[in-house]
C-alpha cells in the first residue's frame, strides 16, 4: 500500500479511524541511537581503512563554515571513554546534591566519536551522536 510523507512522518495515503500508527517512542530512539553510536565505533576501530569505513559512512570530508568562509576539512577523529560511577540530583530545599555512587555492576561505559573538522578560521568537533541523529532522521523520512 503507498505510503505519505506527511511533516516528516510516513503516513497512508487513506482514512480509517480505526488504524492505528506506530511511532518510535524518544526512549526507543534514544536507545537506538545508543546502538547505532557503539556499532558504528566498533567498525572504525576495527576497519583497516578508516577513511574508506567513514567515506561508506556518510561522513563529509569536508563541510561549510558555521559562519561562511572556506570549507572546513575533516582531520581528526577522536575517541573518548568515560565510566559513570554514580548520579547526583537536586536536592528538595538544599543547594547540596543528592549522590547515589553505584555499586560495581552498575558502573557503565560510554565511549563516544568525535569528527573534528578544521579551517585557517576555526575548528569544530561533531559529535558521532549528532551526526547519526541527522544521518538516521533522513534515512526514516525517506523510507
Amino acid at each position: 500500500m503507498p505510503h505519505d510523507i506527511v511533516n516528516g512522518h510516513i503516513g497512508h495515503n487513506h482514512d480509517h479511524p480505526d488504524h492505528l500508527h506506530s511511532h518510535m517512542h524518544e526512549a526507543d530512539e534514544a536507545d537506538e541511537l545508543q546502538v547505532l553510536t557503539e556499532q558504528f565505533i566498533s567498525g572504525f576501530i576495527a576497519a583497516k581503512d578508516k577513511m574508506s569505513y567513514l567515506r561508506i559512512a556518510g561522513v563529509p570530508l569536508e563541510i561549510n563554515a558555521p559562519g561562511g568562509g572556506p570549507r572546513m576539512k575533516l582531520v581528526d577523529v577522536k575517541l573518548t571513554t568515560e565510566w559513570q560511577v554514580g548520579t547526583a540530583s537536586p536536592s528538595f530545599g538544599s543547594r547540596e546534591l543528592s549522590y547515589l555512587p553505584y555499586p560495581g555492576e552498575m558502573v557503565t561505559e560510554r565511549t563516544n566519536m568525535g569528527l573534528i573538522y578544521v579551517s585557517l578560521d576555526a575548528k569544530e568537533v561533531t559529535d558521532l551522536r549528532t551526526f547519526l541523529q541527522k544521518h538516521s532522521a533522513s534515512e526514516r523520512i525517506v523510507k
